[in-house]
């Protein structure tokens, strides 16, 4: 497994880079940095500044220009920070030219996003995901800290006649990769045969952004302690409970969170995860109605889902944490025009429930606030679907 980027004995520091295109609000600019910034705390780093650079377009040697390539430069050696972060995928001979530039390690989202799943990975299935989707990564990004991995099988005897180091290394990394796949495939049918084997019941998957609460629902309807954090990515692993609401049994899982960006490894890596998503009956999409920009979140898990093939199923969409919800009153004398800040929570009930084509519920799972109403509406949708499985049941509810 290739070791995370944080460490027990040494609380790195890092800062942020990110570059506003033309036409991009500069409030969604931030909203990505604050991300970047909970992912940086997420994965171990403390986040001493942020870099924003206007560009028309990145630059394709460097990504930023250079004026602020030498004003990073001298923040990071003045302050000696650990880290540079980038808020977009970055290509190899940006990576490598960004390091001579700095002198530091240089991350891209899609790095930090890896090493936190590294991180959070704790059966070996997802520790076998997880590495395949690094070394994916890696494969086209090799440099010379590279030259290690030849250790890893012995060296001697390793090399071919004329072969380099760097070549070495590729091989390396393309065979470890055959063989994880290879192990997966086998894990993948087991998770399949195990999926045939649960029966007809009902299958209900739990769907939404990062760190909307997905774990705490799970824990509140299955009375299970599934873990639960505010931290990007607390969940990897699929859980699957069977839950019983009045006489209706059915089977909820809670799957892994999808991010903006997220990452093309992971959703291969973690294909048979994503399956319990696939083969559901139906979804409950988790929205946190907290969040600033929760309408673009909301977007994201459903280009995903359309990604997946699994936008056409059954959807009950749950906006969570109505109890951190914040506006701004409007005030009379006030001539701006009404902005999204200025929907009270009512507005918002009476907007999506005009709008959404799915039923939808607002919840405070932390508080168990309107969690009857969102048990009434969970019934309803999987006996609808068990009725039309099995008509003769139906005298039963």
């Amino acid at each position: 497994m290739i070791e995370p980027i944080s460490t027990v004995k040494h609380q790195e520091t890092a800062v942020l880079v990110g570059v506003q295109v033309k036409g991009q609000p500069e409030n969604l600019v931030d909203d990505y940095l604050n991300e970047l910034d909970f992912l940086a705390e997420t994965a171990g780093a403390t986040v001493i500044k942020r870099f924003v650079q206007k560009l028309t377009t990145p630059n394709s040697r460097t990504f930023i220009g250079t004026g602020k390539v030498n004003e990073i430069k001298q923040f990071v050696e003045e302050r000696e920070i650990d880290l540079v972060i980038f808020d977009d995928e970055l290509s190899a001979s940006q990576l490598r030219n960004l390091e001579r530039e700095f002198n530091k390690r240089i991350l891209d989202r899609t790095n930090l996003i890896l090493d936190i799943f590294a991180q959070r990975a704790k059966t070996a299935y997802a520790k076998t995901q997880v590495e395949l989707a690094q070394y994916q990564y890696l494969l086209p990004r090799l440099t010379r800290m590279w030259t290690h991995l030849e250790r890893q099988r012995g060296g001697i005897g390793l090399r071919g006649p004329g072969e380099t180091e760097i070549e070495t290394d590729r091989r390396i990394i393309r065979d470890r990769i055959s063989k994880l796949k290879k192990e997966l495939e086998g894990i993948d049918k087991q998770m399949s045969t195990q999926r045939k084997s649960r029966g007809a019941l009902v299958r209900v998957a739990l769907v939404g952004y990062t760190n909307v609460g997905k774990s705490t629902i799970m824990n509140m309807l299955s009375k299970s302690e599934v873990f639960a954090e505010n931290k990007l990515f607390a969940t990897l692993d699929t859980t699957v409970r069977k839950v019983v609401v009045d006489n209706l049994p059915f089977l909820l899982s809670d799957t892994v969170g999808f991010i903006r960006k997220l990452p093309h490894q992971l959703v291969e890596s973690f294909k048979s995860t994503l399956d319990e998503v696939r083969e559901a009956d139906m979804l409950v999409h988790v929205v946190d109605i907290s969040h600033p920009n929760f309408e673009e979140q909301l977007d994201v898990v459903t280009g995903t889902l359309h990604e997946l093939k699994a936008d056409d199923k059954p959807t009950l969409l749950v906006f969570n944490k109505i109890d951190a919800y914040e506006w701004i009153e409007k005030s009379e004398f006030d001539a701006m025009p009404v902005s999204k800040e200025n929907f009270s929570l009512e507005d918002l009930k009476r907007t999506w429930m005009a709008k959404s084509n799915s039923p939808c519920v607002f919840i405070s799972a932390k508080h168990k606030t309107n969690v009857e109403e969102l048990r009434v509406l969970l019934y309803n949708l999987a006996k609808d679907i068990h009725g039309a499985r099995y008509p003769k049941d139906n005298f039963l509810y």
